[in-house]
């Protein structure tokens, strides 16, 4: 027979080392890199011990990465949070970087002004000075002044070209992952000059973060994920915001796994399809980058004048810009 006293003593086995001690065995034995890749798939696989040893600096930003660190980062205390935060910027910066990269040719050429010696708007006198740099003429008291042989105004087709986009982006429980993408994309579609980009975050509750849009960071620490899924409540904000509809874009970001009557929801489609908005449904992506969506809620939402498509954030900003395009000439 065991004896129970036995049993229950303590073992003698050798202590499981620290994250800390993990991470310096990992750097004398094979080097810095090799530490990092170990320990942000440690990171990625729900260990929130390890975040504080990765390194901000020698990390390779991925968006796996990103969102493990902000889901863990969700149920640690406000002082370990905060030491996360050049972490998480870190990867934040380096993925919109990447991204903007691949976005930008989708979105160029919607604004650049155009030079013109046919006055169409205002003159700009910021361009007019850089487009006219080589021709000076010094006076006589010494000061060399730019007289303009080519003045660069504001056109019509730019003024003409304000857009406004509203993402509505689900934050509930099973959006993580596409959470993440539409911040970094609404972060880069922010900069461009003719569009007005708006993030509405909504689980059971509508959170506008417009104000945030610029700075990923802050947006992405901001959103809480989780709760229930009310869709149409998200609509009605967004429906709220338009003003020009014919230039207005709402585009939903969802599993479409609607939580509240359908009618509601569909309700709101009708609406902003019948005042002309361009409206468009992205189904989520999970964190492989395949859709994960109700295709039958998806169906109805169709008929109600709202497409629905599993884009990729490039995809996105390529619709986006024929959208603008071709509303422009």
């Amino acid at each position: 027979a065991t004896d129970l006293g036995q049993a229950a003593g303590g073992g003698q086995e050798a202590s499981f080392p620290t994250a800390r001690e993990w991470a310096a065995e990992l750097e004398a034995l094979f080097g810095t890199a090799v530490r990092e890749e170990v320990i942000a798939s440690a990171a990625e696989s729900g260990r929130t011990d390890v975040l504080t040893e990765l390194d901000p600096a020698a990390v390779r930003p991925s968006m796996e990465l990103l969102t493990s660190v902000l889901s863990l980062a969700g149920g640690l205390p406000e002082g370990k949070v905060a030491a996360l935060r050049p972490l998480v910027r870190r990867l934040v910066e380096e993925l919109t970087r990447q991204l903007a990269t691949q976005l930008r040719p989708a979105v160029t050429g919607l604004a650049n002004p155009r030079p013109s010696r046919r006055p169409g708007g205002r003159i700009n006198l910021a361009r007019t000075l850089r487009a006219n740099l080589a021709h000076t003429r010094r006076l006589g008291d010494g000061r060399t002044v730019v007289v303009p042989q080519r003045p660069v105004f504001d056109t019509r087709a730019r003024q003409a070209a304000d857009w406004r986009l509203v993402l509505v982006v689900d934050v509930s429980g099973s959006m993580e992952a596409s959470v993440v993408w539409s911040a970094l994309t609404a972060a880069v579609l922010a900069g461009v000059p003719t569009l007005s980009t708006h993030f509405v975050a909504f689980s059971t509750e509508v959170v506008d973060l417009t104000d945030r849009v610029d700075d990923p960071l802050s947006l992405l620490l901001e959103v809480r994920v989780g709760g229930g899924t009310h869709i149409a409540a998200g609509l009605a904000h967004a429906r709220s915001l338009v003003t020009v509809p014919s230039r207005t874009i709402v585009a939903v970001v969802s599993d479409f796994e609607e939580g509240y009557p359908l009618a509601g929801l569909l309700g709101e489609v009708r609406a902003l399809a019948a005042s002309g908005v361009h409206l468009l449904g992205c189904a989520a992506l999970n964190d492989k980058g395949v859709p994960c969506y109700s295709v039958p809620v998806a169906g109805q939402l169709v008929a109600a004048g709202m497409p629905v498509a599993a884009l990729s954030p490039l995809e996105l900003a390529r619709w986006v810009g024929d959208r603008i395009r071709g509303g422009s000439r």
